[in-house]
């Protein structure tokens, strides 16, 4: 079950409840999801019963306890749980199918995925000064008003609706590509710094991570083609869906804590082998999170917990969230590119209709940093025969590779086969 398809399983609960007379209310258009917060359990959380109280007339926790009900009969859910005033936690039945589904989702809707119709049949008309970062700011943000339906109009003129902190010298030495990334990274109340940085063609150039992270995507696909075997979604065949290069890397790709040096371990002959790992000594940056309420299918990494200090961590009959509940299943951790990808629609939609490219850029880097680990676990190494893990993996990778270079294409920046 992918995230949409849960949003839509937790929408439809509403509204069957509200059809047999247990709440009276008007079903909400959207349903959001996210990590379960401090004191959270399972795969997702949704404050929806929070939502429909007051308007409903009862206690959030009443409005809980009857979603849950009609939660509990959904195919696909495992078991839902009550937490704090009135949060659903849910968790699903097969964890990897999430991640599954998600990426034949991708796979069907390659570099267009995210594309939506937030903005369909809106004209947005964008008044910019005559300043270089405001029309490269501009044109991406068209870009992305197209890729949700809608039109932008870019004009010049009084008064200006975008104005962006002008960049300190002409960034055209820089190259098309390093000079549109070195507007559109900062948030537009930034400063551009303007310096040969964004040339370096090392892992301390964010530009060149997520770049590099494609164009070893491509070359995964092409080395997969010489040894007979292609993409397949599927199990990814790791313990904890998280790699399997050991506990620090875990910990890196899950928490964004340091990470040892690691070393691409591709087979002799195939494109790589050796290089090191531009990611193994750069923290994931988080992808920036939008305190406004999205739509069906999102996730938001990193929330925060909502609830006020001193809250009850948990609904009473629930237990104490810190200790496992009798009986309650071992949680295993989700890959770290789960949340990035499924984020993506979501992201596309904030930056559109906030304007703001830079929240694109930055989600880029999330998404490129939670990539790297998964490359050197791609391809069979040396008598290992490939297997449905290795074209499961090269499926994720694949995914990945898609939203970065439909990423970078909405931002006018070219996603180079060979790096």
């Amino acid at each position: 079950m992918t995230p949409a398809e849960l949003s839509r399983t937790v929408l439809d609960a509403v509204r069957r409840a509200v059809d047999a007379g247990e709440l009276d209310v008007a079903p909400p258009e959207r349903v959001t999801l996210t990590e379960p917060g401090p004191g959270g359990w399972g795969d997702f959380a949704t404050n929806v019963a929070l939502r429909l109280a007051r308007p409903a007339g009862r206690p959030p926790l009443y409005v809980a306890d009857i979603l849950r009900a009609r939660l509990l009969d959904a195919e696909g859910v495992r078991d839902v749980v009550v937490t704090g005033p009135g949060f659903l936690n849910i968790s699903l039945r097969a964890r990897d199918d999430l991640l599954t589904g998600l990426v034949r989702e991708i796979r069907e809707r390659g570099t267009e995925y995210g594309y939506g119709d937030a903005l369909a049949g809106q004209t947005v008309v964008l008044r910019v000064p005559y300043e270089v970062r405001a029309e490269v700011v501009a044109d991406a943000v068209a870009r992305l008003i197209a890729a949700q339906g809608g039109r932008a109009e870019i004009e010049h003129g009084e008064p200006v609706t975008l104005r962006p902190v002008p960049a300190p010298e002409d960034p055209a030495p820089l190259g098309p590509d390093a000079a549109r990334w070195a507007l559109l990274h900062p948030a537009p109340h930034d400063r551009p710094r303007i310096t040969a940085d964004h040339l370096v063609q090392r892992e301390i150039n964010p530009l060149f991570r997520i770049r590099y992270a494609h164009a070893r995507v491509r070359a995964l696909i092409r080395n997969a083609h010489d040894l007979g075997f292609s993409a397949e979604p599927g199990e990814l065949g790791f313990a904890d869906q998280a790699g399997t290069a050991g506990a620090d890397v875990r910990r890196y790709a899950g928490t964004g804590g340091p990470a040892p040096d690691a070393h691409f371990a591709s087979p002799s002959g195939h494109e790589g082998a050796g290089a090191s790992h531009p990611a193994s000594r750069a923290p994931a940056e988080a992808a920036t999170s939008d305190p406004a309420l999205g739509t069906g299918g999102e996730v938001r990494p990193g929330s925060a917990d909502p609830r006020p200090e001193g809250s009850p961590a948990c609904h009473p009959a629930s237990g104490n969230p810190a200790e496992p509940r009798p009986g309650a299943p071992v949680e295993l951790r989700a890959h770290p590119l789960q949340t990035p990808l499924a984020n993506h629609p979501r992201i596309l939609r904030t930056a559109a209709t906030h304007h703001a490219p830079d929240r694109l850029a930055r989600h880029l880097l999330s998404v490129a940093d939670a990539l790297l680990p998964l490359i050197p676990e791609v391809l069979p190494v040396g008598e290992e025969k490939p297997g449905a893990a290795h074209r499961a993996r090269l499926a994720l990778a694949e995914a990945a590779g898609a939203v970065l270079a439909g990423g970078l294409s909405l931002l006018g920046i070219d996603a180079p086969e060979h790096l």
